[in-house]
């Protein structure tokens, strides 16, 4: 049986245009390609755990807007259960305009969406039969309401540990049982900008697995009272959003499946580095096969 994961956080409609550079200055460009998909940390995050052969279930807030019947119908195809989604009436789904150069780097501007209730529920078999949660920052009762099931059941307990206000963040962390913090995210949580500097801080004041991810340069792991570089394969990047969504969907499959921490972020930064090769948002998730065989390499 697939191993399964609940995935709490934002969803968003990704309206995403290639473009030969990014712009350094206001004015009108023409983009060479144009297409809209998902996004989201945690919404990409399940959308990986499926193509990974996990079973993903997606629980975050939607408006009743065609954005979010678009993210329900996508979610469909790509085999992530939305039984945990709530759907309301007047408010509106998150959306991002996305701008991307011949080279993967990307611009975003991002709208969080508006009348999203902050006390949606959670239903009582959520959890059921699930091997591990994993949450973004960007509905804090959620996460929190996540993670203290988590905790009654014995779980593991993720967080996308990405920029959102300080407070809100170091609450969310204290909860978690693997924090892995993307750079901007280490930063506001420590107030410190050397990677290195800033794991030792948030080490002083977190308990269980705690990492930053680096992009092209890996991550960053801290282990017996120091930080250990895991590096990255070198790729060509195609587009680079929503790596780190797919990296820390990846590790949380595979601590679901009984992984040992170094395993699974090693599993994570090869998914995350074929992620960044495709492109095509959704559409462009590694499969487990290659993530194994990338795994393989020397890198």
């Amino acid at each position: 049986m697939s191993a399964k994961i609940i995935c709490c956080g934002i969803a968003v409609l990704d309206r995403v245009y290639e473009l030969t550079t990014l712009p350094c200055r206001p004015g009108k460009i023409t983009a060479r390609g144009y297409r809209e998909t998902g996004g989201g940390m945690a919404a990409t995050a399940a959308i990986a755990i499926a193509h990974l052969g996990g079973a993903a279930s997606w629980c975050g807030r939607l408006g009743q807007d065609g954005p979010g019947a678009t993210l329900l119908a996508l979610f469909g195809r790509h085999g992530v259960a939305t039984d945990g989604v709530t759907v309301t009436a007047g408010a509106q789904t998150p959306t991002a305009c996305i701008l991307v150069d011949a080279v993967g780097e990307s611009i975003l501007a991002v709208f969080p969406g508006a009348g999203l209730p902050e006390d949606a529920p959670l239903h009582a078999g959520l959890l059921d039969r699930a091997g591990a949660v994993l949450a973004d920052p960007r509905w804090v009762a959620g996460a929190e309401a996540l993670f203290a099931r988590a905790v009654a059941r014995g779980i593991p307990r993720v967080l996308d540990a990405d920029i959102v206000p300080r407070d809100a963040l170091r609450r969310l962390a204290l909860q978690a049982d693997h924090v892995v913090f993307s750079q901007r995210g280490l930063v506001e949580f420590c107030g410190v900008e050397a990677p290195q500097e800033g794991l030792a801080a948030a080490a002083a004041t977190l308990g269980g697995t705690i990492a930053v991810t680096l992009g092209e340069f890996g991550s960053l792991w801290w282990r017996d009272g120091a930080a250990h570089h895991l590096p990255a394969p070198r790729i060509t990047a195609r587009d680079t959003t929503g790596c780190g969504d797919v990296f820390h969907g990846a590790y949380t499959l595979a601590l679901a499946e009984g992984a040992s921490v170094p395993y699974a972020a090693r599993f994570a930064t090869a998914a995350a580095a074929l992620k960044a090769m495709r492109g095509e948002g959704w559409d462009g998730m590694p499969d487990r096969a290659a993530v194994l065989a990338l795994m393989q390499e020397d890198w």
